[in-house]
């Protein structure tokens, strides 16, 4: 008997318990009786450190090696079981191929995607796999060698790659669009070639801190502070001239470029004509929310004078406009001799349902 189950010598885990396990009770029969090219396949199967399941016999009984263990996960017991009891919730779909294999022809499918029990509840998981017919020395088909990895991982980081690209693409190309709206608001109402230039850089320099921060947070969703703080963060100078208040709120991408733009459009006309041009001039920004209910105030004190502009640029359009229309509300501009006045009023998005 010692010679005769030589061949599971070094087959680790799986090849100790193959030969402890009682095969008399099985349609294999004692593993002393066992056919010779039989044992050489699973010799050559407990010896390889590739995940691999032999099946045997017109009743498919099963045999495995160790790395073949993380393919089953918890499933029962399947050593001297059938196939199809071993992977009964997928039979419908890998039974026609063990067919095709037993008839003689080698089967090799990539990536097959199967809903599998193996850990107590169904999982979606992928698999590239060959199944190799065994024959004795006459030539017939006795079983088969099914020699396996699993590629969930891979399939779902290929997944991930494409939605990632996707999405990439559609926020190119409304950053583009974007891009190409300020550039043709800023230079048509622009006084100077060089007074354009310096504007435009400021708005793109906005939107670049804007697209910053939604890059660390995946391009979901990111939160106001750090898209406020972003915006002021070119336009203050000392101390306690902005005060900033509000709870933590979440922006979807739309909301976060177009309020990072608002702000900074806010904050550079207070600089050149509203509240900070003097040294004593403040700037109150706070928002608020309830449910999806979400209200922003800029309000300006200190201001030598608050002149209404004699014509609207593309900063008006943006806070009176294009602001309120990304959150879905409606927005009130006014010139209070001590400064300007804003107030919108509109939504907070989840990011499923962002309108960027």
């Amino acid at each position: 008997m010692v010679n005769r189950v030589q061949f599971l010598d070094g087959g680790g885990a799986m090849g100790a318990a193959i030969r402890d396990f009682d095969w008399s009770r099985t349609p294999l029969g004692p593993i002393g009786d066992w056919p010779a090219a039989l044992r050489i396949a699973v010799g050559m199967m407990v010896s390889s450190r590739f995940p691999k399941c032999i099946v045997w016999g017109p009743y498919q009984i099963t045999l495995h090696n160790d790395a073949f263990g993380v393919i089953l996960g918890d499933k029962p017991a399947p050593l001297g079981r059938p196939l199809k009891e071993v992977w009964h919730e997928v039979w419908h779909e890998i039974g026609p191929l063990v067919d095709l294999a037993y008839g003689g022809e080698p089967v090799f499918i990539e990536d097959l995607g199967l809903s599998i029990d193996r850990r107590g509840s169904r999982e979606d998981a992928w698999f590239t796999f060959c199944y190799s017919p065994i024959r004795d020395e006459e030539g017939r088909v006795c079983g088969i060698m099914d020699t396996v990895i699993e590629t969930t991982e891979k399939v779902l980081a290929v997944r991930n790659a494409q939605l990632i690209n996707a999405e990439l693409s559609h926020r190119m190309k409304n950053t583009l669009a974007m891009i190409s709206a300020v550039a043709n608001q800023t230079f048509r109402h622009a006084d100077t070639l060089e007074s354009a230039r310096e504007r435009f850089n400021d708005r793109i320099a906005a939107l670049g801190e804007a697209h910053a921060i939604l890059i660390q947070q995946e391009w979901t969703t990111a939160p106001i502070r750090a898209v406020v703080e972003g915006a002021l963060a070119p336009h203050r100078q000392g101390t306690g001239r902005f005060t900033i208040s509000g709870p933590p709120v979440m922006l979807s991408s739309r909301q976060a470029l177009s309020l990072a733009l608002a702000v900074n459009e806010l904050a550079t006309n207070a600089v050149k004509h509203g509240a900070l041009r003097s040294d004593q001039g403040t700037v109150a920004l706070s928002w608020s929310v309830e449910g999806e209910d979400f209200r922003l105030r800029w309000s300006e004190n200190g201001a030598i004078s608050c002149p209404r502009p004699e014509h609207k640029g593309f900063g008006s359009q943006l806070v009176e406009r294009i602001l309120p229309a990304d959150f879905a509300g409606r927005a009130e501009l006014s010139f209070a001799p001590e400064g300007l006045r804003y107030e919108l009023e509109g939504r907070l998005f989840r990011p499923e349902v962002d309108p960027a």
